[in-house]
């Protein structure tokens, strides 16, 4: 399927949103309840799937059906331009962090990404799923057995929790990261999970058994808040849950280790 040529903006700092400009007869594709605002002149269709499917109503349950594995809406919102004119559609992240535009004809093609991270993409833009195929991965990966596909050759964006890292790997680098802190990472890019070795340092040092190891060729892209650990921060300071961590005897150190210990951060 043809991708429509988009041109974009990205506002804010912490709590960015992104502005879609669209041509007329051009059609962006949104994540279900990301839509910020519109312009007169854009119209929207909830469809099953990502739109992009060809086939009839079978090629579009088989994509709606795939968007349900990834834990995801089975359906998106299609913006199209219908006036004569060009006119603007804005998509917003539903929590801190950063919005990374990603050309997929610039990185041959296709992306992987965790399940939640996508935003918006220009019409076209095929969502499928990723399936791990190493079993310590898909165990303890904190993102299952399955993750996000974006394909195409048009303009993608993706949420990152708090400040994005960008690291292109060279051939036989390795990376070793916090199994949440993982956005996204090119195909060609080894993703596996490795044991960290030390029960003391995984139970007191909070930092769980297990953590994500990228080796190049390729690029990758690391969040420094993901959701998770943010969320255990909330619950842990909320006052049905004893209250601030802070004060707690034992630090967040220790609470953290025996919290996240198969994953570090992850749910």
């Amino acid at each position: 399927m043809a991708m429509d040529e988009i041109d974009y903006e990205i506002f804010g700092s912490d709590m960015q949103y992104v502005e879609v400009e669209l041509d007329p007869g051009e059609a962006a594709v949104g994540e279900a309840g990301m839509m910020m605002f519109m312009q007169d002149g854009i119209e929207m269709d909830t469809v099953f799937g990502d739109g992009s499917q060809q086939g009839g109503l079978f090629g579009k349950l088989l994509g709606a059906g795939k968007r349900l594995l990834t834990g995801e809406s089975l359906f998106t919102t299609v913006f199209h331009n219908e006036g004569s004119r060009k006119a603007r559609v804005a998509f917003a992240a539903s929590y801190p962090g950063k919005i990374v535009p990603v050309h997929l004809s610039e990185i041959g093609g296709t992306l992987i990404c965790q399940k939640d991270s996508f935003l918006c993409a220009a019409k076209g833009v095929s969502l499928g799923i990723a399936l791990q195929r190493k079993l310590g991965a898909g165990l303890f990966g904190g993102e299952g057995f399955i993750m996000q596909k974006l394909e195409g050759n048009g303009w993608a964006f993706v949420h990152a929790g708090g400040t994005l890292v960008e690291k292109t790997l060279a051939p036989g680098e390795v990376l070793r990261v916090d199994t949440g802190c993982v956005v996204a990472f090119q195909p060609q890019v080894d993703f596996d999970i490795k044991y960290v070795g030390k029960i003391k340092s995984a139970v007191f040092g909070g930092e769980g058994l297990f953590f994500a190891t990228l080796r190049g060729p390729g690029k990758v892209w690391l969040q420094s808040l993901p959701l998770s650990r943010l969320a255990n921060r909330l619950m842990m300071a909320a006052p049905a849950s004893g209250g601030s961590s802070s004060s707690s005897l034992l630090g967040a150190g220790a609470l953290g280790g025996l919290g996240g210990l198969m994953g570090g951060d992850d749910d």
